[in-house]
């Protein structure tokens, strides 16, 4: 069985000469080994084989036979990781929760314990005809939310 610690290594070993980083690896029962990576920037087509090269010179072919597959996270996935927040602060996002609650806003701050997401709301003032747009931050904690991502 090939091991995921194995592939890990491997892959945050390549990763230190870019601004990438690992965002998951998955191995399938048939020995499908699927890694997700992102960028602080962009993931480029030929890192992406450089790092698939990289993990098959560290796994044994005579031992294991095994599919490779080495691509990007995905720009319209669900962040996965902090840093994928982080890097998308001033961007709006969807947020929703484990509620139910579908939440578009700005993505204005983030924190190990939670994130905030600055919405605009249409609120009645007393001795108003028209409702007048207010800004709101919501905090979230990680753990309340079903998804957060980029919101197009």
């Amino acid at each position: 069985m090939i091991s995921k610690e194995v592939i890990i290594q491997a892959v945050e070993q390549k990763l230190t000469e870019s601004d990438c980083f690992l965002i998951d690896v998955k191995i399938l029962p048939s020995n499908e080994i699927i890694v997700e990576i992102d960028s602080d920037s962009s993931v480029d087509l030929d890192f992406c084989a450089s790092l698939s090269r990289h993990i098959e010179n560290i796994l044994n072919r005579d031992t294991e036979d095994f599919s490779l597959e080495v691509g990007s996270y995905g720009i319209t996935k669900p962040f996965a990781v902090m840093r994928q927040y982080e890097n998308n602060i001033g961007q709006n996002v969807e947020v929703f929760t484990n509620l139910g609650k579908k939440i578009r806003g700005k993505l204005t701050e983030v924190c190990p314990d939670y994130f905030a997401v600055e919405t605009e709301k249409l609120v009645k003032i007393e001795g108003k005809k028209q409702k007048i747009a207010q800004i709101e931050t919501e905090k979230f904690n990680y753990n309340d939310i079903k998804y957060c991502k980029l919101d197009f």
